[in-house]
């Protein structure tokens, strides 16, 4: 393959025509005297369609540690002895005192997370009645990542005034059986689609740094564009005690940031999430994700906390960047 041109790609995608799989993976093994010149592609798309802002989400891990199936790299998986805490699902009022928090941290989606496979009718009761106060008292916006999902479950969540589901795809459909046993792959998709087809948005994305391939990465990514995800949370892996991949070796930052570039280049109008690991695994270039990355998680995630929201306001604002989206 040719030398890339990396102007030319950005011209590219910023036309709406999709990158090609080649394209993409050339982002991804581009050595690192390109890496301010595939940033700076991402960063043209980026500002063509987003601009210079960035949107706070803050997760709310509403029930822990209590699920039944074995993702690797998950600390709340059965089979795991990270030493979490476990709890059932919060009060309502606990879910609704977390999203007055995260609204005055001008967030503009709270994302309520329960460790489960799917939810139960009691867990459903409780969410649906907590965003149905949440949406009457402030102009947020909801997200929910509650497992597997079904008709009836999506038709009352997106009753009770949920805006947004979120289930990540994870990795490639080819290397998913190395991260997950429990469950397949098509379940994560089956998922997906009856989200979107209850008229919620959906969130999907994935963890890098598990071993996967370069073209793996490259087949999430286009497994999303198909799916047309609204939002899409790019993790980086943080080995975390007592699961499968706890020794595993964090990505570096430039394969962080390449790896962010191709999420935004092959999906050009889509949110682009900087997600968990961004402090540990990015380091003193996280500035550098606001290039490709319009959105960014604050006050940490769901078992493991991060730099603080006066820390990520202070990060936005050096890199200038600017909050976007709120609502007063």
């Amino acid at each position: 393959m040719a030398p890339m041109n990396w102007f030319e790609l950005s011209e590219k995608s910023i036309s709406g025509e999709p990158l090609t799989r080649e394209e993409a993976l050339a982002v991804l093994e581009s050595p690192d005297d390109h890496l301010l010149c595939v940033l700076h592609a991402a960063f043209r798309v980026r500002l063509k369609y987003f601009g210079r802002g960035v949107h706070l989400h803050v997760l709310c891990n509403a029930k822990s540690g209590m699920c039944r199936e074995n993702c690797s790299f998950c600390s709340q998986a059965i089979g795991s002895y990270s030493g979490v805490d476990r709890y059932e699902i919060q009060s309502v009022e606990e879910l609704v005192a977390g999203a007055r928090a995260a609204h005055e941290m001008k967030a503009v989606k709270y994302c309520i997370v329960t460790a489960t496979s799917a939810p139960s009718t009691k867990e459903v009761d409780t969410i649906c009645e907590a965003v149905q106060i949440i949406k009457k008292e402030m102009p947020i916006k909801i997200c929910t990542s509650l497992g597997f999902l079904n008709e009836e479950t999506a038709k009352r969540l997106v009753g009770a005034g949920v805006d947004r589901f979120n289930h990540n795809l994870e990795t490639a459909r080819e290397y998913y059986p190395s991260i997950c046993q429990t469950h397949t792959y098509d379940d994560r998709m089956n998922t997906i689609l009856t989200a979107k087809s209850a008229g919620m948005e959906v969130c999907c994305g994935g963890i890098m740094g598990m071993g996967e391939s370069l073209e793996n990465r490259v087949d999430l990514a286009m497994s999303l564009r198909e799916v047309n995800a609204e939002s899409i949370p790019v993790n980086f892996l943080d080995p975390r005690p007592g699961t499968p991949l706890e020794n595993r070796e964090r990505m570096s930052p430039s394969d962080c940031l390449r790896a962010l570039c191709m999420f935004r280049l092959t999906n050009p109008l889509t949110e682009i999430r900087v997600a968990g690991g961004r402090e540990v695994c990015l380091r003193h270039m996280q500035a550098l994700a606001l290039y490709p990355a319009n959105s960014m998680f604050t006050e940490g995630y769901l078992t493991t906390g991060g730099q603080g929201y006066d820390g990520d306001i202070a990060l936005i604002r050096d890199a200038g960047f600017e909050l976007a989206g709120f609502e007063a």
